[in-house]
């Protein structure tokens, strides 16, 4: 009798977690330059987080996405996603360089559909990416490659503030910076991103074939006849698009907070490191503290911090008030995950459709800085920064509320 050996799958796990780390690096970075394009670009705050809306409103595909991958199959969802983000810094590039007499309206709309692009490629490395680490290597380890990949995501969330700071800013004064700053650093993370692609696309990986995972599972229980009809499922979409409002929410205002106090110093991009480090740490303790404690305990105690952050940032003086508010990352670390676990309960087999759904709450990210911008611009910051408490209160709401609706017991 012959034993079945696990093949090697230590390369192409370690590419496929490099694909993690470029989804947490763009990602951050994106929302990082919002400072950079309000000063080349002499933006109002709304017009500067259209930058927000230009990446994260693709995620409204996540469903469409999900069916074509349903079709095309996981690998090649992989590959085309890695594509599709080289095509964004490409086109970034060959945009801006061949544009630099135009308008700056027009400069800055190339970038904001280059983003546009590169996300849209993005939602799709999100949709593979964690299967994939799941799935290549020894099923009892899948948990040890799951934490690896979410802390090198978190590394880089952390590091994508300081290329934006030395490889963007590189120390130039306000009067010095342009657009074409932006196109050779973009030209060599898209040249990357497609070396990723061509080594992907000859990998050998395996297939993943989640109906007989879900076979295996040996599941006898009862389950509605459709997604539609669990509405703890919606309104777990719409506490992700009220938590993206938080997550997102202070590294986007953080400029504008600046502008309003210049008395400061110093810029914003130099502090969004010590927010995104902070959510990097969280998640590190998160780790070993999320299999202590029941999930809507956690859930409560991270949003009563981060909410209190957030308060005292209003009573503080000067850097102490801006240290308070980045604080709040460390708390807002573990709620993504939270949220969701919630968000599918006892769907069986519904939850693929559900994480669809769920995922589509990310689009907040793409409306409600949009809106604090507004706020700002008519308002003032403070006011804006105010909004984060009712975000706070409605995720409070669907921890111990929303979740249970619809579910039994």
């Amino acid at each position: 009798m012959t034993q079945k050996t696990q093949p090697n799958y230590t390369f192409a796990l370690t590419v496929v977690i490099i694909v993690c780390f470029l989804i947490g690096f763009v990602t951050t970075m994106n929302n990082s330059m919002i400072g950079f394009c309000k000063t080349v670009f002499n933006l109002t705050e709304a017009q500067g987080q259209l930058v927000n809306s230009a990446f994260y409103g693709a995620y409204a595909l996540s469903i469409p996405f999900a069916l074509m991958m349903n079709k095309i199959g996981y690998k090649m969802t992989l590959v085309l996603g890695l594509a599709v983000v080289g095509l964004g810094f490409v086109i970034n590039y060959f945009g801006i360089s061949t544009n630099l007499d135009a308008a700056q309206t027009t400069i800055y709309n190339i970038f904001l559909a280059s983003m546009c692009c590169v996300a849209l490629g993005i939602v799709m490395l999100q949709l593979v990416a964690n299967p994939y680490v799941m799935v290549l290597g020894a099923p009892e380890k899948g948990a040890f490659r799951m934490t690896l990949s979410q802390a090198l995501n978190s590394v880089a969330t952390t590091l994508a503030p300081m290329f934006i700071t030395y490889f963007i800013i590189a120390g130039k004064s306000e009067d010095q910076l342009s657009g074409n700053d932006v196109t050779v650093p973009f030209l060599g993370l898209g040249i990357f991103t497609f070396l990723l692609c061509i080594i992907l696309y000859f990998l050998k990986l395996p297939e993943i074939k989640e109906e007989e995972q879900a076979a295996d599972n040996g599941d006898t229980r009862e389950y509605k006849s459709s997604v539609f009809k669990y509405p703890h499922v919606w309104f777990g979409a719409f506490a992700i698009f009220m938590y993206m409002g938080l997550e997102i929410g202070i590294p986007s205002m953080l400029s504008a907070y600046f502008d309003s106090k210049p008395d400061l110093g110093g810029k914003a991009e130099d502090f969004l490191p010590l927010y995104w480090g902070g959510m990097m740490v969280g998640r590190f303790i998160g780790a070993g503290v999320l299999s202590k404690y029941q999930p809507r305990h956690l859930l409560t105690v991270c949003l009563l911090g981060g909410a209190a952050c957030v308060g005292i940032s209003f009573v503080l003086p000067g850097m102490a008030a801006v240290y308070a508010m980045l604080a709040a990352g460390l708390f807002h670390s573990v709620m993504w995950p939270l949220i969701f676990n919630l968000g599918l309960q006892e769907l069986g087999p519904h939850t693929k459709a559900a994480s669809g759904i769920i995922n589509m709450g990310v689009i907040g990210a793409a409306t409600l800085p949009l809106l604090m911008g507004v706020v700002v611009d008519h308002t003032g910051v403070g006011m804006a920064i105010c909004m984060m408490f009712i975000y706070y209160l409605y995720v409070i709401w669907f921890c111990w509320k929303g979740s249970k609706v619809g579910l039994k017991g």
